[in-house]
């Protein structure tokens, strides 16, 4: 299967796409207030079609995601849980599922990578441990929050992160540590400790399915050995 993927093409050094001026206006804190706890963004009342977090006590209100990005996201999450299970090396979740990574930071990542409990998915929320991956995908209104905010703060909890860019069409790959990332345009790879062999996706055709520019079914785009 691997013939049938594009080559790879990392440029670690590529300027980041601009912002676009809509991107920002949802990046700054949704309500003038005290710093936002995440038990306080829990007693929140639901309202549909909205998104609440908080990151260092900032608060995000976000937007129920166009069909697009639901699509794209769909197709990572299909390839990685595949390679989760071929390798029982995490369980994938899909927003909104909720990860709070200290009493100021309640976050719904698009998709999120856990480990393993004794060998099974976890099921409770006191059994979610650190994330092994963490993905968005770039909205309008939330780019300058991906991009900035939450990428800050995951790469300070140590975690791999992938911000989606669909207009683009490419990843961004943010490790732990690294001043920028990775711009992967044809494939991205994740390959968590422990684990031989990476999941490799191809994007070209990914995109292609997820955006509706080819059909469905008709091309491979993750492949791994089992």
């Amino acid at each position: 299967m691997r013939d049938s993927v594009a080559s790879r093409t990392m440029l670690s050094h590529a300027p980041l796409p601009p912002f676009a001026e809509a991107e920002q206006t949802m990046a700054m804190p949704a309500i003038d207030s005290p710093r936002w706890t995440a038990d306080a963004v829990r007693a929140l009342p639901d309202e549909p079609g909205k998104r609440f977090e908080c990151v260092d006590g900032q608060l995000l209100v976000s937007p129920s995601p166009r069909l697009a990005h639901q699509s794209t996201l769909g197709a990572f999450m299909i390839a990685l849980s595949a390679y989760t299970r071929a390798h029982a090396c995490g369980a994938v979740f899909m927003a909104p599922t909720d990860l709070e990574l200290d009493p100021f930071t309640l976050v719904q990542p698009d998709l999120l990578v856990l480990p393993l409990v004794n060998g099974r998915r976890p099921i409770e929320e006191h059994e979610i441990g650190r994330p092994l991956l963490l993905v968005e995908v770039l909205s309008p209104s939330t780019a300058r929050f991906d991009r900035v905010v939450k990428r800050a703060r995951y790469q300070r909890e140590g975690v791999e992160y992938w911000i989606v860019d669909l207009d683009a069409r490419l990843v961004e790959r943010w490790t732990p540590g690294a001043n920028r990332p990775e711009i992967c345009t044809s494939e991205v790879r994740w390959q968590p400790e422990g684990v031989a062999e990476p999941c490799t996706i191809g994007l070209d055709a990914l995109f292609a399915e997820a955006l509706a520019a080819a059909p469905s079914n008709k091309v491979a785009w993750y492949y791994f050995s089992k």
